[in-house]
């Protein structure tokens, strides 16, 4: 008896998901929740796990396919239970063994030796050696690393590290080099076991998806450098000394070119040379040297760029950097090396970069102010505006950027919009915050910052005032029997709206653990499909940026988000120990409610914001935050 794993519903909206990686194959024995294979959508990538124990029989759908929700992926059955695909295999290998022999002859073409094969067959005798090479077989030259799919509407790829060096051995599966695309960082894994015999993109370099990043060979082969010169003069019988001559110098020069960096002059002063010999008249000496200079850089160099490059991008502890980072880094004028990564693996994310420029900025005024006689002089430098290496470039939308727009604007249009706004006194959240922010952050691990304190706020009055935590199903109103709040979070690739489930039930301390672990893990790309889903209201902490007051577009199907505008001390008229009106200075902070004026009315709305404005201005939250 066989079963059916489908693509499962991986978040609100979404319809249909790309196959990007099987990871058991046909025949493989699974378990229960074993991960089978790897989904990128517009909204996550993630892993679809095995509903049951058995034997992968059949695959359905192949890498790169787009399905939807619901269709079969692959057929499970009993353990030790006959795989149904194989017969199909068995009928593909039919015309393989037809062009064995063809296989089998090709290492005596390529071979120095073979010129009575060559002379007996000259015509099919590059046939049969590019035969082998194009369909990888395990005797030809090696096999092409391509970069795969990595994602819906993911074109191009940019190789951000090398893992292997030329010459290496590698084995199934194992992480070849780190490349890093708009929507997900990732390790490329090596297809088959061998020699990485060449690397055909370099650190830095922006690849489209298909392109050929690597050769792999069979273990202990030669590279493929030194039998692809060879291979083009195959025809001609002069080749046959360059081919044996060939190894000598590609095993001396590849040791100079891993301290290239040190001797660049004797390279620079290699090149005329190699240059007056590649002009000489086509004699055979000539013909064994030219292939030495002409081939041996490419490969070899390849792990001297690696190398260079991965240092300037390592850190201790094996982090490394993204593209994005290393220029946000250069803007800022940190070392990346001074750098330690909290991300996953060590990496530096753009969060360490900025911290590493905050301190520095604070640490820089105590130097600048010792000079007190030249004040005027230091002030333009501090004040120099930066210049954007945007201005003047047209670039391609990410796709969460052009997900985040048609959303946008489809919430924007789909429903009648409103704002309504309301003015708090945070004096007694301001005080509290401060007596417990020291002892939380020792006993829970996290900072204790004001967002807790909304988002608790805004969660107690979603449960008394349920027209706000509702969605519009047609002529429907679904009012939902949970509170879960949708955050907004500002990643590197955009924005994303991370899910606090069951909001109404925490405390302000869970509610600041749980944004802390959220935020965290959107910014790190380990959120999951669950994780951004089935959210009932929005909050968004505009006011992290400074921002005084805003209307944000409620995101669809919702029908409410709040914002959380900056705290600004500032002069306010409150009523005095007698009755009176004074002018005291008070911590205020607007609170703009944008929500769906189809079903929620302004009365409606304001009622809502007074209960959220009563909650804040008592802050009794003193058990919450552990006082």
């Amino acid at each position: 008896m066989s079963n059916d794993v489908t693509l499962p519903a991986l978040g609100e909206s979404v319809t249909e998901g790309t196959v990007t990686r099987w990871l058991k194959s046909v025949g493989d024995t699974v378990e229960v929740d074993e991960p089978l294979l790897e989904v990128s959508t517009d909204k996550v990538d993630t892993e679809i796990p095995s509903p049951v124990a058995g034997t992968l029989n059949e695959i359905l759908a192949e890498e790169d396919d787009t399905v939807e929700v619901g269709a079969v992926l692959a057929r499970i059955g009993d353990a030790g239970e006959a795989p149904a695909a194989e017969s199909a295999p068995a009928e593909q290998s039919a015309p393989a063994q037809e062009s064995a022999p063809a296989q089998e002859s090709a290492p005596a073409p390529q071979s120095a030796p073979a010129t009575p094969a060559q002379e007996s067959a000259p015509a099919s005798a590059p046939a049969q050696e590019s035969a082998p090479a194009a369909a990888s077989a395990p005797a030809g030259g090696g096999q092409d690393v391509t970069l795969p799919a990595l994602g819906e509407s993911v074109t191009e790829g940019t190789v951000t590290r090398w893992l292997k060096s030329v010459g290496d051995s590698v084995e199934v599966d194992e992480p070849l080099l780190e490349v890093s695309t708009d929507k997900v960082d990732t390790e490329i894994p090596s297809p088959v076991a061998g020699t990485l015999n060449e690397i055909l993109a370099e650190e830095d370099d922006t690849v489209e998806v298909g392109a050929v990043l690597a050769r792999i060979g069979e273990a202990g082969a030669a590279p493929a450098a030194e039998s692809a010169p060879a291979e083009q003069s195959a025809p001609a019988p002069e080749s046959a000394p360059a081919q044996e001559s060939a190894p000598a110098p590609q095993s001396t020069a590849s040791q100079p070119a891993q301290a290239e960096p040190a001797s660049s002059p004797a390279a620079e002063a290699a090149a005329p040379a190699a240059q007056e010999s590649a002009a000489a008249p086509a004699s055979a000496p000539a013909q064994e040297s030219s292939p030495a200079p002409a081939s041996a850089p490419a490969p070899a160099s390849a792990p001297a760029v690696a190398a260079a490059s991965t240092d300037a991008g390592s850190v201790e502890g094996g982090g490394y950097v993204t593209p994005i980072v290393r220029k946000l880094a250069k803007e800022r004028g940190v070392d990346l090396e001074s750098i330690s990564g909290t991300g996953v693996g060590g990496r530096i994310r753009k969060e360490d970069v900025l911290e590493a420029a905050e301190a520095a900025s604070k640490s820089a005024p105590a130097p600048a102010s010792a000079p007190a006689s030249a004040p005027a002089a230091s002030a333009p430098a501090a004040e120099a505006p930066k210049v954007s290496e945007l201005r003047g470039t047209t670039v391609k939308m990410s796709r969460i950027r052009k997900i985040t727009s048609d959303k946008m604007m489809e919430s924007l249009h789909g429903m009648a919009q409103l704002t309504s706004v309301v003015e708090v006194d945070c004096s007694k959240i301001w005080a509290l915050r401060n007596k417990a922010k020291n002892g939380f952050q020792e006993r829970e691990g996290v900072k204790l910052t004001f967002l807790p304190f909304f988002t608790r706020a805004v969660s107690e009055a979603l449960a008394e005032h349920a027209f706000l935590n509702a969605s519009v199903d047609g002529d429907s109103i679904v009012y939902h029997d949970s509170v879960n709040l949708s955050l907004a979070v500002d990643t590197p690739k955009g924005l994303m709206l991370p899910t606090m489930y069951n909001a109404e039930d925490k405390t302000v301390g869970d509610h600041a653990k749980e944004i802390a672990d959220l935020a965290t893990r959107a910014r790190d790309g380990g959120l999951k499909a669950q994780d951004i889903s089935n959210g009932t209201f929005s909050v968004t902490n505009t006011g992290s940026g400074g921002t005084l007051h805003d209307t944000p577009i409620v995101p669809s199907p919702q029908v409410g988000i709040l914002a959380t505008c900056a705290i600004i001390k500032r002069p306010v008229v409150v009523t005095g120990p007698n009755g009176e009106d004074v002018i005291s200075i008070r911590p205020m902070v607007y609170l703009p409610l944008s929500y769906d004026h189809r079903i929620v009315d302004g009365a409606d709305a304001a009622k809502f914001l007074q209960t959220v404005k009563k909650r804040i201005e008592a802050g009794a939250f003193e058990s919450e935050v552990g006082l």
